[in-house]
């Protein structure tokens, strides 16, 4: 394991630690001291809503400037941003346009961070590469919501967003020292750099369409369970707020343990196939735990879902570094990223929908039985397709 890789990794946990801990107060600062449903939306939206809607314009950039430098530059820029929250953490009208900008940091950074993969793991298996990084991110999911919320609860925000402040100074000096280079080229001699182009080859490749396309759609029902599941534990399980932090922590524990350890199991031509199958087994996790009459059962199935969800992350990620080419790959994850991200903010609402309509439990359980259905049914589109590509290579032989 190369030396950049181990750096890239650390990178991308700390960001991923920072940011976890400081939103999840900032959300509660917010909705405490307006009141508003409206404006906790707002914020949410403010964030992850350039991630959606500039992935064309931020994938265009990531193929177009050196990825290293790109993330010396972004991670310093989203530190002064931060450090502008901490200073207006008390009005709204100051949090959401850096809320944006942070977004659209975040929108940049992350196609970069795993553009720039192959290069820090410096011929290695990339494979294991994208293993190490979700692995690594999946502990920056874990610990920043606990840290985040005990600095929340004891009234500390403005040391939380101090602290994602420094994060973001920490992944700009690991980039310094990063001697990975990513220096993308236009596809072809005299073409330009086109936003759309990370779309339009996604979606050309009919394998990658229906195994990323197919991930997406999951998702969107699959994050159902984001609204679900405070009120699945609180009213269904009986449980408490310490009975939540311990669900969610063994769905990211899942994760790391998925991703690190099978992730780079699966074989490079089944990448596709794999990635579907762990779509189908995290929805049954999850539809598992619906049904769970105790929390420990629903604990086995959130375990299971969460290494499925690992395992998921990897091998698409690597799917995408192994079938797109190497100029397009910084607006392939972006064109991913977004609409990974859209299909959260949509379910987020659907969320709230499923729960007043249904119940906690039904909710969860259509946020687990809905994404295993689109997963079986991904994977017998797949199965069709390859069996046709391998009946007309043998005509055309």
């Amino acid at each position: 394991m190369s030396r950049d890789l181990r750096l890239l990794a650390g990178a991308a946990g700390v960001s991923a630690l920072g940011d976890f801990m400081a939103v999840f107060p900032l959300i509660l600062h917010v909705q405490q001291s307006t009141g508003s449903a409206f404006a906790v939306s707002a914020l949410v939206f403010a964030l992850w809503g350039p991630v959606v809607l500039a992935a064309g314009l931020a994938g265009a950039i990531v193929d177009r400037f050196e990825n290293r430098a790109l993330l010396i530059v972004v991670s310093f820029a989203q530190a002064a941003v931060v450090a502008g929250m901490v200073a207006g953490a008390d009005e709204l009208w100051a949090l959401l346009p850096l809320m944006a900008l942070l977004g659209f940091g975040v929108a940049v950074s992350q196609p970069a961070e795993f553009a720039l993969v192959p290069a820090a793991a410096a011929g290695g298996d990339v494979a294991r590469a994208n293993g190490l990084m979700e692995t690594v991110r999946s502990l920056g999911f874990t610990a920043g919501p606990l840290v985040g919320g005990a600095l929340g609860a004891a009234g500390l925000l403005r040391l939380a967003l101090a602290i994602n402040a420094l994060s973001f100074v920490v992944v700009g000096v690991t980039a310094l020292v990063l001697r990975a280079r990513r220096q993308p080229e236009p596809a072809g001699h005299g073409e330009s750099v086109r936003a759309r182009d990370g779309f339009a080859f996604l979606f050309r490749q009919r394998d990658l369409a229906i195994a990323l396309g197919g991930a997406v759609a999951a998702l969107a029902v699959f994050s159902i369970s984001v609204t679900a599941e405070p009120f699945f534990v609180t009213e269904v399980l009986h449980g408490g707020p310490l009975a939540y932090g311990i669900l969610l922590t063994s769905w990211t524990l899942g994760m790391a343990a998925g991703s690190g350890a099978l992730a780079h199991r699966v074989p490079r031509a089944s990448l596709a196939v794999g990635g579907l199958a762990a779509v189908t087994l995290q929805g049954a996790g999850i539809a598992g735990a619906a049904l769970s009459p105790v929390l420990w059962m629903a604990l086995i199935g959130f375990v299971l879902g969460g290494v499925a969800h690992g395992v998921k992350n990897a091998v698409l990620r690597t799917l995408i570094h192994e079938r797109v080419p190497e100029a397009l790959r910084g607006r392939a994850f972006a064109a991913y990223n977004g609409a990974r991200n859209g299909a959260e903010l949509g379910a987020l609402a659907l969320g709230g929908i499923a729960v007043a309509a249904f119940g906690p439990r039904t909710a969860l359980l259509i946020a687990g039985v809905g994404p295993a259905l689109i997963g079986l049914f991904c994977l017998c589109l797949l199965t069709t397709t390859l069996e046709r590509r391998v009946i007309h290579a043998r005509v055309q032989g």
